[in-house]
């Protein structure tokens, strides 16, 4: 054993398999046959006391080594067939999609053989096989209360072979669940695991990605498209901000752009404001938010250094005050808001400034305090 185990171990720096199958496979082997030596050692003397009770132990440990031998052998096979397929890749969506079958199949795979390596041990006692014959003859009624008890568990496991064979949910899936983003981390055939985008960990029941609608962002491919909306004034020269979009998509953003859509549109205009909305695409999700922000902040620099008038701003009409005041006419005065947010009109009349509605007292004021102005002879 220990001659093969070092030929594996010689093999392996050149194959992952042989190394893995060596390192795994070698403690239950060892175990097995330090077992199989000590039963030839021992002479099968019947005379004995002890030969029964010791040879029924070595009997129970050579199963439960057994059991240890397939399931390594399991744990290696699975490992070989993932490592066949990267998720460091770019388009990783079949890879994905194995790894969650073969960790699903692989969990099954090792709670079978641990159940068939407990019943192997169980029949070698006599009593344990007569209590099994008990028990088949009231299996119906057993099935009965298991099935009532075990209700929730077993639609979670139903739901968890569904979701692994079904290709709705794999590893690393992006998804939006419970108003949350993330990836899903982990998938048992009881829960999945989902990591939010801030660290926290989402745990749901299988039965609920089964039952309740989920968002998935990557069930086809991992390239998502994302929008920005600004608002601004009517004064926007729309056709320029379409060109400095697509400088910065193809400047300061191409590591986060993937080239497919740059679009620019109008999308509202009503009220005081136009709505402007850049569609842009990116290769994943998270690539896609950051390429949003920096868009966003980019153009919205542009605007404040290349393009002040087109800021928001609200515009109002004014209509003079006072109920008793005579309408005047339109002069080069303009009408505005001082700090207080009063408006006053002025308008010039024989060189003397008069007032109407809110600065009525202060034009008096200004006309009592100036000198008369001379008479005017025609």
């Amino acid at each position: 054993m220990t001659v093969a185990y070092r030929i594996l171990r010689y093999l392996g720096r050149r194959s992952i398999l042989l190394a893995e199958l060596a390192r795994r496979a070698y403690p239950p082997a060892s175990v097995i046959a330090a077992l199989a030596a000590i039963w030839l050692a021992v002479p099968a003397a019947t005379s004995n006391g002890w030969h029964e009770p010791f040879f029924r132990g070595i009997l129970l440990a050579v199963i439960a080594s057994v059991g240890w031998l397939i399931a390594a052998l399991t744990d290696v096979a699975a490992d070989t067939a993932l490592r066949t397929f990267r998720m460091d890749v770019r388009d990783n969506l079949s890879a994905r999609r194995v790894h969650t079958q073969i960790t699903v199949i692989r969990r099954v795979a090792v709670a079978v053989i641990a159940v068939l390596t407990i019943g192997a041990m169980l029949v070698t006692f006599p009593q344990a096989r007569a209590v099994g014959a008990s028990v088949l003859a009231s299996a119906g009624l057993a099935g009965i209360v298991a099935a009532l008890a075990a209700q929730s568990m077993l639609g979670n496991v139903l739901a968890g072979l569904q979701l692994a064979f079904g290709n709705a949910l794999r590893l690393d899936d992006v998804v939006v669940v419970e108003g949350e983003w993330g990836r899903v981390e982990e998938m048992t055939l009881g829960y999945v695991v989902v990591r939010i985008w801030d660290e926290r960990r989402l745990i749901l029941p299988s039965s609920y990605f089964t039952s309740t609608p989920f968002q998935n962002w990557t069930r086809t491919g991992a390239s998502v498209l994302g929008t920005v909306e600004i608002d601004l004034d009517w004064s926007l020269p729309v056709e320029e901000m379409r060109r400095e979009m697509r400088r910065i998509l193809e400047g300061e953003a191409d590591r986060l752009w993937d080239g497919r859509v740059c679009v620019l549109q109008v999308t509202d205009a009503t009220g005081g404001m136009i709505r402007v909305r850049p569609l842009v695409s990116a290769a994943n999700s998270s690539a896609l938010w950051d390429l949003r922000c920096l868009v966003r902040e980019k153009l919205v620099a542009w605007v404040q250094q290349q393009q002040p008038s087109a800021r928001p701003r609200v515009r109002a009409d004014l209509e003079p005050a006072g109920a008793g005041s005579a309408q005047l006419p339109p002069t080069d005065g303009e009408s505005f808001v001082d700090g207080a947010g009063r408006a006053a009109r002025t308008a010039r009349e024989d060189g003397v400034e008069v007032a109407d509605g809110a600065g009525a007292s202060a034009g008096a004021e200004s006309a009592n305090s100036r000198p008369a102005p001379a008479q005017r002879t025609d």
